[in-house]
């Protein structure tokens, strides 16, 4: 038979398809998925013959009803044309009785309708088609007309689903039918929407490349906002609404817009701490970039793509700033180090309001930066700068001690130390720990000023502190050198140094407040400041100190020789010791005023010292007038030997050189002096202009003059005692630090 036929065919053509399918074995794997394919196949083709016999039926009761509406005259003949009509449609077939259904159905819901029906079924006819072409301008990005399609499918389903609601709203069955025909068109529109929100996400470069694409989403999306809002009215008046609505894109499309730029904010870290000391300061200038730039893209090209009421700038605006502030309480929450805890307070607090940001001249009036909330909280803020002063402070502890420990290893090499443009001899110790200082001011005035003075008081203190080390190191230094003068070689020129770094830290000091310190916050400083000054001069004293003790180490074989016999007859012990002056100043040269003339001064106090404490050794007593006037004359050169050798050495310092060596010239004088009876004249005189001259002075330099009796030393001292002296105002006591020793045990012996 005809059917047998048939059925012979279709599975020879079954066949033949499974064979095509088939041809390999890697398409065995596939079966499955071929089944699953067919089987679609299958209900869109059964859904399609339903359809078309409702169709079929809809076309023949419309000819149907056309014959009842021209029937005319009263109502009688009317009523009889429908039970001809009636049993005309009973007796076509078995389905006869569903052909007079859909007439009467179409009298009660009057032929308007009926039409709105037919044009329904007609397009729901062509639903796979329209889909196929409808996913073709999809793919060949024609968004407008893809959507058009869509929507003229969605209008189909939405109304067939909506006349079945009224009919009958508890038949799910017929409902599901309906759906399950237009299913493919659900996965049309997520298709399409996923068009959409692609050139959503790259709206900022789409702009400026295809503008028109944008424009055509933006009308796809106010289309669909529109169907949304008549669904939502209808469900009001009539409780139905559509599969799918409202779809919601507008809300969507910027809750793509704000993925998209928290995505773009959290991509631009590039690198890691490991990777990179500066990762914090590049990621965060990336971060400044982009979003200048995709704001003035955002302001003079997006911002004409939208509608007015999509205020899409404000918008997009308020999306940086909520995504920029999440990001930065996310790295404020990071284990931050000092510098980069600067960096990013700089960046939020600074940076962000500024003209390179926010604060851009190209973005106003629209942005206005004062109207811009704080990317982060006050409390972070002081969270982040209370930790950034705690690591400050351990940093520079360390920072000082390591400056510390690397300038003494320099204190011990065989090279002399290097000099400044001038001469100076200097370490790099002031430099290292000023440029310290400063980078740190600088970093904090970035901040605001409030850190900057705080930072400056931290630098200061810790000064303090680093100060007293510095003069403990200094005193070792000179202790290690004593234990063996050879080591370090270059000892001396280094104390110099030491010196010199202290005029050096002094000036950097008073730099320093003056560049960063307001004019109110001296007073606070102040005790800090004298402190400091006082350290740095006592760190010099004793650094001259320890030089002088050099020299003087080396002239205590020529100063042993003064006053003694060797010495009157002619010994050149003054010369030695002027020459060897001489050479260590040469050295001393390059000390910095004002340790320079201390020094000069302090060397030539010195030398006078010694010399009358060689008279008050009581090493020689002159056996005669002849012998006093040799000594004296000797005395008087020497003076003089002096006196020269120090004008010499402090020429253009300003130093008085004349008065300490007169002492030794009066001296003389009572030496020299041949008419005892005047004796106690020419004491007196002495005594008058050198009021710390003790009775022990006056005895031992009567002993050695060697002319007076116990009992004229006895009154002279006596006399002496009851007189009223006058002393030069500027006259500093010398003759108090020189001790006359007293007759011991043994010399008693001998």
């Amino acid at each position: 038979s005809t059917m047998e036929e048939t059925d012979r065919e279709a599975v020879a053509t079954a066949v033949q398809r499974v064979a095509g399918m088939l041809q390999r074995p890697d398409q065995l794997d596939k079966v499955e998925q071929y089944r699953r394919r067919e089987a679609r196949k299958k209900a869109s083709v059964e859904a399609r013959l339903k359809v078309q016999s409702l169709i079929n039926l809809s076309v023949y009761g419309y000819q149907v009803m056309s014959r009842t509406l021209n029937i005319t005259g009263n109502e009688e003949l009317r009523k009889n044309h429908l039970h001809i009509m009636f049993r005309e449609v009973a007796g076509n077939n078995i389905y006869g009785c569903f052909y007079c259904l859909v007439f009467i159905f179409c009298i009660l819901c009057y032929f308007t309708f009926f039409i709105h029906l037919f044009f329904f079924l007609f397009v729901a006819v062509s639903v796979p088609e329209i889909v196929r072409e409808t996913q073709d301008l999809i793919e060949r990005g024609e968004l407008l007309q893809a959507h058009r399609k869509l929507m003229d499918l969605e209008f189909s389903r939405d109304n067939l689903m909506y006349e079945q609601y009224r009919m009958d709203s508890k038949n799910t069955h017929d409902m599901n039918l309906i759906h399950t025909y237009f299913g493919d068109m659900q996965k049309l529109s997520e298709e399409l929407a996923k068009q959409l929100w692609m050139v959503v996400q790259r709206s900022l470069v789409t702009v400026r490349r295809d503008p028109t694409l944008l424009v055509s989403v933006v009308r796809i999306i106010e289309r669909e906002e529109k169907i949304d809002r008549r669904m939502l009215d209808r469900k009001k008046q009539t409780g139905f609404i559509p599969p799918g609505r409202p779809k919601k894109w507008k809300e969507k499309m910027f809750n793509i817009l704000e993925r998209t730029v928290s995505t773009r904010i959290e991509g631009t870290q590039a690198d890691t701490r490991e990777s990179d000391k500066m990762w914090l300061v590049r990621h965060l200038e990336i971060i400044r970039k982009y979003v200048l730039d995709d704001l003035l893209v955002a302001k003079t090209l997006l911002d004409q793509c939208f509608p007015p009421h999509y205020d899409i700038f404000n918008k997009l605006l308020n999306m940086y700033h909520q995504a920029l502030a999440t990001r930065m309480q996310e790295l404020a929450a990071e284990d931050l180090e000092a510098n980069e805890i600067v960096s990013l307070l700089t960046w939020v607090l600074n940076t962000y309001k500024s003209t390179e940001m926010m604060g851009n001249s190209e973005l106003s009036p629209e942005v206005d930066v004062n109207s811009l909330n704080p990317l982060i909280s006050q409390n972070v803020v002081d969270q982040l700068l209370s930790k950034y002063m705690s690591t400050l402070t351990s940093n520079i502890i360390g920072w000082l001690r390591k400056a510390l420990e690397t300038d003494k290893k320099d204190w011990i090499k065989e090279t002399e130390p290097e000099a400044d443009q001038d001469g100076y001899y200097q370490t790099t110790l002031p430099a290292i720990v000023f440029q310290m200082f400063e980078q740190n001011l600088q970093v904090a005035a970035q901040i605001n000023e409030d850190l900057k003075t705080k930072v400056l008081l931290l630098c200061l203190q810790q000064m303090n502190s680093f100060l007293t080390r510095y003069k403990d190191e200094a005193q070792l230094y000179k202790e290690e050198h004593l234990k063996n003068r050879q080591y370090p070689q270059c000892y001396v020129q280094y104390m110099i140094a030491v010196i010199n770094n202290c005029q050096t830290f002094k000036e950097s000091i008073i730099s320093l407040k003056r560049k960063y310190l307001k004019m109110e916050m001296e007073d606070a400083l102040s005790s800090s400041h004298a402190s400091m000054d006082a350290t740095l001069d006592i760190i010099a004293k004793e650094g001259c100190c320890s030089l002088l003790d050099e020299v003087f180490m080396d002239l205590e074989p020529h100063l042993n020789e003064l006053m003694t016999k060797k010495w009157l007859m002619g010994s050149n012990a003054v010369g030695t010791i002027c020459v060897t002056v001489e050479d260590y100043f040469n050295d001393f040269a390059k000390i910095k005023k004002p340790y320079k003339k201390t020094m000069t001064v302090e060397a030539h106090r010195r030398v006078v010292v010694e010399y009358i404490r060689a008279i008050m050794l009581k090493r020689i007593s002159f056996k005669n007038a002849e012998e006093r006037k040799e000594g004296a004359e000797r005395m008087i050169k020497e003076a003089e030997q002096f006196r020269f050798l120090f004008k010499k050495l402090a020429a253009g310092s300003g130093e008085d050189t004349e008065g300490l060596c007169d002492i030794i010239e009066a001296i003389a004088e009572v030496i020299k002096l041949t008419d005892p009876s005047l004796l106690y004249l020419e004491v007196s005189t002495l005594v008058s202009k050198y009021p710390d001259i003790r009775d022990d002075h006056i005895a031992a330099l009567l002993t050695v003059r060697g002319d007076a009796s116990r009992d004229m030393k006895q009154t002279i001292i006596e006399t002496l005692d009851q007189g009223s002296s006058q002393p030069n105002p500027n006259y500093v006591p010398i003759f108090k630090e020189i001790t006359v020793p007293t007759l011991t045990v043994p010399k008693l012996l001998k």
